[in-house]
């Protein structure tokens, strides 16, 4: 009784935080980056999401969800990251940094190896497809800022670029959490990575009008 109880109250958190998330990031999106509001918008969306993340962590293990839980450490790194690289413009990492990436490669790891489980398992979901997929793309975005923090090269645009894709990384998390809460695909997975393939083309864009010499970006 108790625990349901308290499962109750974490999901009524969870959906809130969720909800603080998706809209601040419309706002933040929508707003002059670097300007006032921006920022402001940015600060309740990490907000929103570490709600989202501090209520995951206890309902994974109510429930006994290995998956929800490396997800949720996968979702929380991105807009962590992403938010450092907004506040460190020295482009010297911090411990808080070392632990972070680190967290994020072991999860990579953790998830294709449950994706693996789950394939062997003959997993009639296709979670091992999100899982293989998500896996990849932790592993991938924690190897760059693992060698962006080493070469300490997050400064200037190589910063904002990074700011970028770890925090619409993030957006994509939260789409995918709202799409996969009220929408049903057949397969599953569908749903789980539609928000990856439509997203991540205007993340390749915008990192390349940021990192473009202004001369060619005017032209």
């Amino acid at each position: 009784m108790v625990a349901q109880f308290l499962s109750v109250v974490l999901l009524g958190i969870h959906i809130v935080g969720g909800s603080i998330a998706l809209l601040s990031a419309a706002a933040a999106v929508s707003t002059k980056k670097g300007a006032t509001q921006h920022r402001r918008f940015g600060k309740w969306y990490v907000i929103g999401m570490s709600a989202v993340f501090l209520t995951s962590i206890p309902l994974a293990f109510l429930n006994n969800n290995v998956f929800l839980f490396l997800i949720a450490l996968f979702s929380f790194y991105l807009v962590f990251s992403g938010y450092r690289f907004a506040k460190n413009k020295s482009g010297i990492p911090q411990l808080q940094d070392w632990v972070a990436v680190a967290i994020m490669l072991l999860s990579g790891i953790g998830m294709e190896g449950m994706a693996y489980m789950f394939y062997e398992g003959g997993d009639a979901e296709g979670r091992w497809v999100i899982l293989m997929v998500f896996g990849l793309i932790a592993s991938i975005l924690g190897i760059v800022d693992f060698v962006t923090l080493w070469t300490r090269t997050a400064t200037g645009k190589h910063r904002i670029a990074r700011h970028l894709t770890n925090m619409l990384s993030g957006t994509i998390a939260t789409i995918t959490a709202v799409l996969v809460v009220n929408v049903d695909t057949d397969p599953v997975w569908i749903a789980w990575l539609a928000p990856t393939v439509v997203i991540t083309p205007l993340i390749t864009y915008w990192n390349i009008r940021t990192l473009m010499p202004r001369a060619k970006r005017v032209a």
